[in-house]
């Protein structure tokens, strides 16, 4: 696994502007998931680095092992580099990635057998013949992409012949089954072995979605309204046919009817969903979502509870994906984390990248509920989609002052800061219906007397 070169490519003009309208093709996209490879990369070899100087003596010797088995994967045939890419791309690497580099550097006991399971996952589909051991923790033993062995904590001896898995632990074996497709479970016939869901692809060509529902490094960092944090939902076949219902209920084609791109750019972007516990307070028709900036690719989420609410679910939670991976080739600004800034969308006032982040991720959805609203026949649904479009249009058009008025942006910055405001301006040559576009002025105005008359108590 040979990091690319550590220096940050440039983003031509031309991208940065199409960015700057929450637009995106394929020459955009594949900027930012390169980025996000290349430094995912990176952290890895920084932690091999780090391991190899700093671990204990026999956690290193086996975390050296495990890196030579999936190099081995990786070595062994095109396939066998694919599945050690996906499996380095996967989302949640990063999160333990983190998490073992942090502990290593405090001393801490650090989950350097990860990279085992990770190894074991990739050495399978590249039909390798291999034999480990790795240490399940009190929920089991979980491989990426696999599934989950429900055994107590203690060893597991991993037997791979080329075709089959068989796990030993406590004197249970567990075969698993390989299955040719990219992205998939793994199938046992045994009670003790959980598989892995996928959902089905949202575009040809592209990978089914696996929905990680089980394993380590799911948590958040409290996603949706801090009023109403909420925690990695535990497997739950009921929650996982939720989960499918909704999926297949025509999100591919809310998507691609809401803007000529976001099909093809959730397609490409989305490569995890992490379910999560509805809030507490929720009631039938809410729920919550979030994104990591560690985790590239995964989407945080209880379950939407319609296809329309999903949909502009992956909308609003991949441009922060955007964004954020656009913000680590480039700096965008220097400001500091101080809670300062007024943000309609939210009743706590949000550091200066967290009102960028808002702000990018309403001027998506403004433009993706104008184009709903325009292809919706008369009825319920479009009177919703004119109301989420002047929502969406006025708190961007609110917000947009403080951003492009911030003295801490870069030369980059500042290009993406007026190609959004041009974005905007662009949203005013079509008004919505005077009765909703009436209710979002007076939010807005209601939710700013508010914040002032907040701010002087």
């Amino acid at each position: 696994m040979t990091p690319a070169p550590a220096a940050r490519p440039a983003v031509p003009g031309h991208v940065m502007d199409r960015l700057a309208r929450t637009d995106s093709d394929d020459e955009s996209l594949g900027l930012l998931v390169h980025g996000q490879h290349t430094r995912r990369l990176l952290l890895l070899r920084l932690l091999l680095d780090t391991a190899t100087a700093d671990a204990p003596p026999e956690a290193r010797a086996r975390f050296l092992g495990h890196w030579s088995l999936l190099e081995a994967a990786e070595h062994r045939s095109p396939a066998g580099r694919e599945a050690v890419r996906e499996t380095v791309q996967h989302p949640l690497t990063g999160p333990w990635t983190h998490q073992a580099l942090a502990d290593l550097r405090a001393g801490r006991p650090a989950d350097l057998d990860r990279l085992g399971a990770m190894a074991v996952a990739a050495g399978l589909r590249a039909r390798l013949s291999f034999t480990t051991r790795l240490d399940a923790d009190h929920d089991g033993l979980h491989l990426p992409s696999l599934g989950l062995l429900r055994c107590g904590p203690g060893p597991v001896r991993i037997h791979c012949d080329g075709t089959l898995l068989r796990l030993r632990a406590d004197g249970a074996v567990s075969e698993v089954t390989v299955c040719p497709q990219p992205v998939r479970g793994a199938w046992a016939a045994h009670s003790g072995w959980r598989s892995a869901v996928v959902l089905p692809p949202l575009a040809a060509g592209h990978p089914p979605v696996p929905l990680d529902d089980q394993g380590p490094y799911r948590a958040t960092e409290q996603p949706g309204s801090p009023l109403r944090p909420t925690v990695p939902a535990p497997p739950d076949d009921a929650a996982r046919k939720r989960w499918y219902d909704v999926w297949t209920g025509g999100v591919a084609e809310l998507l691609d009817l809401g803007h000529p791109s976001r099909l093809a750019e959730t397609a490409r972007l989305l490569r995890s969903v992490v379910p999560l516990l509805p809030p507490q307070d929720a009631g039938p028709a809410g729920y919550c979502s979030g994104t990591r900036r560690g985790a590239f690719g995964a989407v945080h989420s209880s379950v939407p509870p319609t296809a329309v609410s999903l949909a502009s679910m992956l909308v609003h939670e991949l441009q922060h994906a955007k964004l954020s991976a656009l913000a680590d080739i480039v700096p965008l600004h220097h400001a500091g984390p101080e809670r300062r800034h007024f943000a309609p969308w939210r009743p706590d006032p949000r550091p200066f990248d967290g009102l960028w982040q808002g702000l990018y991720s309403h001027l998506a959805l403004a433009f993706w509920w104008r184009h709903r609203a325009l292809v919706t026949p008369d009825g319920p649904a479009r009177e919703h989609a004119w109301a989420e479009y002047a929502r969406c249009r006025e708190q961007t058009g609110a917000a947009l002052p403080a951003l492009v008025g911030s003295e801490q942006l870069t030369l980059e910055g500042r290009r993406l800061a007026d190609g959004m405001v041009a974005a905007h301006r662009s949203l005013q040559d079509l008004d919505p219906p005077a009765g909703h576009l009436a209710r979002a002025r007076s939010y807005i105005q209601t939710a700013r007397a508010l914040w002032s008359r907040a701010k002087t108590v």
